[in-house]
């Protein structure tokens, strides 16, 4: 037994020796953080584990309206069996301005935060709206290299913010979110993650075609911080979370302490206060009659860019329901903030896993179960007979 128990000790050794020779490292961390803790992904929770930036609140949080309708018509059997399948935790409903719907699994509350994952690339697209709006980076054809001249060579010399909002970079990166040697998973894990995406470069023709890649948003948040001489959460903080009255400090994951955020990913908040985002783009950028956002950068941002992928805008999935514009945001394991326009709808669902297309469509089978419930729900509400 003490043999074996040495050979295994030395071969440890040398694994972890091997890590360090080739810079997989990080791979240490992954597995303290994600397989010890019973998963074989990121999760929901796991921003404990993490260094983070406060994204701080404001003295006048604006609590959301509550519909004297709130709950009255029950989850349907559909939905309700969802939520128990794949583990949703937050599931919230908003029509016209009012909380009409709100349900909450697995200990979770109004107040209880989790990660948003990739919903947090249209807060970043957000953010380079506002610094457009403030004049403090020119429009969204603004060159990468104009902030970072190692992007003036080849290929990415033509490379823009827009193409980096819009996924259009061309940039070399495997979006591959369970394999252990992906940049992807070296990007979370790893406390170098400035000079990861420092060291990228476009292997395509930047502003031609649609490829989701998580490293452009990275470089576009760190663009954002040059141009505006301020980091990333508290820009935010300043030009969104304050004044659109969130309720909760969120918390936003970095590489290291006072590090670089992870602007791909990962903010800690809860379903009323990531809702405040579509809000904000449902009325085209206007809040309690300021406007925060500018309408015409709003608009483009839920409008596609490419004719050949009509799911995707500037830092915001597209979609349709029942021949009406549906626009979104969307992170691992099913995150969502979904905005229906023409109803005045927002549907937040949070979760622990999602259900993968099985039609070949860009937009997960469960999205459009949480829109078609949310419906029929809303179609038993009873409405006041007028006498």
């Amino acid at each position: 037994m003490k043999k074996i128990l040495l050979r295994f000790f030395g071969f440890l050794i040398v694994v972890i020796l091997l890590l360090y020779i080739f810079q997989k490292d990080y791979l240490i961390k992954a597995f303290q953080i994600t397989y010890l803790n019973g998963h074989t992904t990121a999760f929901l929770e796991d921003y404990k584990y993490f260094d983070n930036s406060l994204i701080e609140k404001g003295n006048s949080p604006q609590p959301w309206k509550i519909s004297k309708n709130c709950n009255q018509v029950k989850t349907t059997e559909t939905l309700e069996k969802l939520h128990h399948k794949i583990g949703t935790v937050a599931f919230v409903i908003i029509k016209k301005d009012s909380i009409w719907h709100e349900s909450y699994y697995d200990n979770y509350t109004k107040d209880t935060k989790s990660n948003s994952f990739s919903m947090a690339k249209s807060i970043v697209s957000a953010a380079l709206g506002k610094a457009i709006m403030e004049g403090k980076m020119k429009s969204l054809d603004q060159k990468v290299s104009d902030f970072f001249p190692n992007f003036s060579q080849g290929k990415s010399a033509s490379l823009t913010v827009g193409d980096l909002s819009s996924m259009a970079s061309g940039l070399d990166w495997d979006e591959s979110y369970f394999n252990p040697f992906s940049i992807t998973t070296q990007a979370y894990f790893d406390t170098n993650l400035y000079d990861l995406i420092l060291g990228l470069k476009s292997i395509d023709e930047p502003g031609k075609s649609y490829k989701y890649l998580s490293g452009n948003t990275q470089l576009l948040s760190m663009c954002i911080e040059k141009a505006t001489g301020q980091e990333l959460a508290n820009y935010v903080s300043q030009s969104f979370w304050k004044p659109l009255g969130a309720e909760a400090d969120a918390l936003w994951q970095t590489d290291t302490p006072n590090g670089l955020v992870k602007a791909y990913c990962c903010i800690a908040s809860n379903a009323r206060d990531f809702a405040r985002f579509g809000k904000l783009y449902l009325q085209q950028g206007k809040w309690n009659g300021e406007q925060i956002l500018d309408s015409a950068f709003v608009v483009q941002s839920v409008t596609p860019r490419f004719k050949e992928s009509p799911q995707y805008g500037y830092g915001w999935w597209l979609s349709t329901f029942n021949n009406k514009k549906v626009f979104y945001m969307r992170g691992h394991l099913g995150q969502y903030v979904i905005v229906v326009p023409e109803d005045e709808l927002i549907v937040v669902r949070l979760g622990h896993h999602d259900i993968k297309s099985t039609k070949g469509s860009p937009h997960s089978d469960d999205f459009f179960v949480y829109l078609e419930e949310s419906y029929k729900m809303l179609a038993q509400e009873k409405v006041p007979s007028q006498n």
